[in-house]
This record gives C-alpha cells, sequence and structure tokens, in this order.
C-alpha cells in the first residue's frame, strides 16, 4: 500500500496518534553531555472543542475559534507501565493559515528548548517533510518530521543559541502495536491455524 503523506497539522496529528518508540541520537557541538537515549511517545489528538485547545490559545491571546484543533504529547521510559505525568508532556495547537492549509502556526503550552509558551511557524513541502520553526527568546529551533510509512517515521532538529548551533538530534520512532491490536493479530492466527489444522 502506497503511503499517503498528511498535508495538513490536523492530518498529521492524526496520523501520528498512538504510541511510538523513540530512538534518539544528540549531537552537542559545545559539550560531551550525551542526551541520547530511548523513550516512549505518546500522542493524543484533541478535536476543537477540547477546552485545552481553548485554555492554550486563551494563554496566549489568541482566538479559540482560530483553532482547528491540537495534540498532547507526552513521554515516558520505554519499561514504564504506568501512563505518563500530564504536567511533563506538551499541549499543541493548530492555527492553519486561512490562505494555505498546509502552512500555519501552531501554539504550545511549552517549548522544547525553553519550557515557556511559544508559537511555531509550520510547513508541509510538496513530498509530505513537515518543518517546524520555533523562535524563543533566545534560541532558535528547527524540527524536520517525515513519515517513511504508516508505522515508522523520522525526526531530525538542531537548536541554535545566539553563537551558532548547539546541538543537533535523529530519532527513528516505530508506532507501538496497542493491545487491542495485538489481540485482534492474535485471533487472526488463531483462526488461520484452525484452518489449516
Amino acid at each position: 500500500m502506497q503511503l499517503i503523506s498528511p498535508m495538513t497539522m490536523m492530518d498529521f496529528f492524526r496520523k501520528s496518534e498512538g504510541t511510538w518508540f523513540s530512538e534518539r541520537s544528540v549531537h552537542h557541538f559545545d559539550s560531551v553531555v550525551n542526551e541520547s537515549g530511548k523513550s516512549n511517545l505518546i500522542i493524543r489528538v484533541l478535536e476543537k472543542d477540547n477546552p485545552k485547545v481553548k485554555e492554550v490559545c486563551e494563554l496566549q491571546a489568541v482566538d479559540p475559534a482560530l483553532a482547528a484543533g491540537g495534540a498532547i504529547f507526552m513521554w515516558q521510559d520505554t519499561l514504564d507501565l504506568v501512563e505518563p505525568n500530564p504536567d511533563y508532556g506538551a499541549i499543541l495547537v493548530d492555527i492553519p493559515d486561512s490562505e494555505n492549509s498546509d502552512s500555519g502556526k501552531f501554539l504550545r503550552n511549552r517549548g522544547y528548548v525553553e519550557g515557556i509558551p511559544v508559537v511555531c511557524r509550520y510547513r508541509f513541502a510538496p513530498d509530505g517533510v513537515l518543518t517546524i520553526d520555533t523562535e524563543y527568546e533566545k534560541n532558535q529551533g528547527q524540527e524536520r518530521c517525515w513519515f517513511l510509512t504508516d508505522d515508522f517515521r523520522v525526526r531530525v532538529s538542531t537548536a541554535r543559541m545566539m553563537n551558532g548551533v548547539n546541538l543537533m538530534s535523529y530519532c527513528s520512532e516505530r508506532r507501538c502495536v496497542s493491545p487491542d491490536k495485538l489481540e485482534q493479530m492474535l485471533q487472526q492466527n488463531r483462526v488461520r491455524a484452525e484452518a489449516a489444522s
């Protein structure tokens, strides 16, 4: 089946919904600190009438009627069996450009580089690559993300401090099979095994 790349932010959020196993490599240009590692990334879509969407819009003095919806991004250790703490996640709200739905801005209640509310600009290239540019108070960030298959995606990012590029990172992310989907697959295999015997 041919991959259909999302070309709007809400389509991107919907295609990303679920739990992803993320492997991250980070290169610091001015430090020997190694932040490379593995984690789970959990993404949940928020429809435009969700109270969290309105809350983030009001926090940044944006009319909630402009929002197309949003998503919650949360992280957890790969072996952690408890629900992730939403206080350590981020809420993103999509505000698409009125004249072009493949670009716009999204509001974040908390930024990656600086933990403050921030507005990011995004755009989708014709090949489906999403580019996100973020201007913080003292830093700039750029992230690119694209799907290689429906269940495998890649993210690369840079953080530029006032004196130049400070770090680069690469993440490969595989979609985790949900317990319901796993049970469905097991049931299909049982039926096939019974039919073969």
